[in-house]
């Protein structure tokens, strides 16, 4: 079976007839701090689904599922499965990087890395109370579009410090 990557121009016609993205889902321990976080610190809408469960959403109609589970039941959210929330610069990267560790103490955050350009972006790391993973980064309008625009990748990719990163996020040094 052909595969996009294997005949370049040859789109594959996919088993399932999905038409949408539609949602992600998160865990939390405290479905009222973490709505008060979602809104007044990350800057997402909410709506109240259940007492236990609310939607976030941000830019479009793609939603975050909030849902409580059990107060001890949960672990670290893996570094690799984190949520991104684009800025529209650098310098945008680096304020929301201060902003992270002024207000670390109010709302449970930890594990705050340095903005870094990796990638191909500049960015940064932290952790929330739930211990879900955040990601703030510098992307162009659009956020991951350009990706498609350039095509499937070869070598290292948008992982190699010397990738093409987008024009606007070229401010900082690779």
């Amino acid at each position: 079976m052909a595969t996009v990557t294997e005949s370049v121009g040859e789109k594959v016609k996919p088993a399932l007839k999905t038409r949408f993205y539609s949602h992600a889902t998160l865990d939390c321990k405290d479905i009222a701090f973490t709505r008060k976080f979602f809104e007044e610190f990350l800057g997402f809408q909410t709506v109240q689904m259940a007492p236990v469960a609310f939607w976030a959403r941000m830019g479009g109609d793609q939603i975050i599922v909030v849902v409580q589970g059990p107060a001890n039941g949960k672990e670290n959210m893996p570094f690799l499965n984190h949520n991104g929330l684009d800025v529209a610069t650098e310098a945008e990267v680096d304020a929301s990087y201060e902003i992270v560790k002024r207000d670390a103490e109010k709302w449970g955050l930890h594990k705050i890395s340095k903005p870094v350009v990796q990638h191909g972006t500049y960015c940064f790391y932290f952790w929330d109370k739930d211990d879900n993973a955040w990601e703030i980064l510098c992307n162009p309008e659009g956020g991951y579009s350009w990706g498609f625009a350039l095509g499937d990748q070869t070598g290292a990719g948008h992982l190699s410090r010397k990738f093409q990163r987008p024009e606007s996020t070229l401010t900082k040094d690779k």
